[in-house]
């Protein structure tokens, strides 16, 4: 077993604090790998404080890792230590079933094996995620990090980056499709990268108006203050594709008038209570709305690629392990430019 030191929630409503815990050696196609950076998503805080039901404590949040290869198993054949990687919210699967082999794993039959707040295959052992020094995961579920990307950066694109990046392309979004992002968090500014970069004619929508500088500098043609009547009324049945990156509660309702003649809304962003729509709000304008849930594996290695293909990546600020609750609260208060990431050398002896 590997010795882990990692930062865990013990309850619905006490700070994180320091947890050590144990991994499992490497198995046969496993690889080990030194967590460098670890992303802060809104899914951590919902999930240790409880929002959705279900959690299991102690629990270290943390689904956006990136480290670089310590060991493999004998049979593991595509890293060797040293390499740059990553993992997301996905780390296994059943492997065998029809979306599984369609390496759509997300949309696994059984159920995909998350990295937080869940059991590994087993069906006992507490899957503990990224806010810790190491992580053991089957090759198959590690991402290739593309030379030369700022690895700090890159931790976000394995939840919000795959996560906007993924049900956009679905939906088909290319030059001149209308594209709305609501909220400018962590998901929506990648949202807004990833739609410009495919060519779409973006709009930002935020209750901030300091956002607006920062929304034309990823790519936005346009910026709508959600909080101005008349801006909101002037953009009303514009739009194809609508991206709701919000993850408080919100009024569903004024965002769907914004949708034109079979226009789509792709809900990503998940508030804590369950919302209401009138279906006279889907039936007007044949409005459809849309989920999306991050990537399989080979999905993600290509939103990867694109991304260095593309120089796109996370606006983020640094942290250390300590100023993890601090961060908590900064982020629910949109306190934030636009991803938290922790810096997990903070959280080694100087030994290691």
């Amino acid at each position: 077993m590997i010795p882990v030191k990692s930062y865990a929630a013990f309850d619905t409503s006490s700070p994180l604090r320091p947890y050590e815990f144990c991994r499992r050696d490497p198995g046969t196609t496993d690889v080990l790998v030194d967590i460098l950076f670890c992303g802060i998503c809104h899914t951590d805080i919902h999930q240790a404080r409880d929002e959705w039901g279900g959690s299991i404590y102690p629990m270290v949040p943390g689904h956006e890792i990136v480290g670089r290869v310590a060991a493999t198993g004998t049979g593991a054949i595509k890293f060797r230590p040293g390499d740059a990687v990553a993992i997301g919210p996905l780390i296994d699967s059943c492997r065998v079933c029809p979306t599984c082999t369609e390496h759509l794993e997300q949309y696994c039959i059984e159920g995909y094996t998350g990295a937080q707040n869940g059991y590994l295959r087993d069906g006992k052992t507490i899957a503990q995620g990224g806010y810790a020094t190491k992580i053991v995961i089957d090759e198959r579920f590690v991402h290739r990090v593309p030379p030369g990307m700022d690895l700090k950066a890159v931790a976000p694109l394995l939840c919000a980056g795959i996560t906007t990046y993924s049900p956009l392309r679905h939906a088909g979004v290319t030059k001149g499709t209308r594209v709305g992002v609501l909220g400018l968090g962590g998901l929506g500014h990648l949202g807004v990268k990833f739609a410009a970069s495919f060519g779409a004619e973006v709009t930002a929508f935020s209750t901030s108006a300091s956002k607006e500088e920062k929304a034309r500098r990823w790519g936005a043609c346009q910026f709508v203050l959600t909080t101005d009547q008349e801006q909101m009324a002037q953009n009303d049945s514009q739009f194809d594709v609508l991206l709701d990156t919000i993850s408080g509660d919100h009024d569903y309702e004024k965002y769907l008038d914004l949708l034109a003649l079979d226009g789509v809304m792709i809900i990503v962003g998940i508030p804590p209570r369950n919302p209401q729509v009138k279906l006279f709000s889907l039936m007007k304008n044949r409005r459809r709305i849309l989920g999306g849930t991050i990537g399989g594996t080979k999905e993600t290695q290509a939103m990867l690629d694109y991304c260095a293909e593309n120089n796109i990546l996370a606006d983020v600020e640094l942290i250390s392990i300590d100023e993890v609750n601090a961060a908590y609260e900064r982020l629910l208060k949109g306190d934030v430019d636009h991803r938290f990431v922790i810096d997990l050398d903070s959280l080694r002896q100087p030994a290691e």
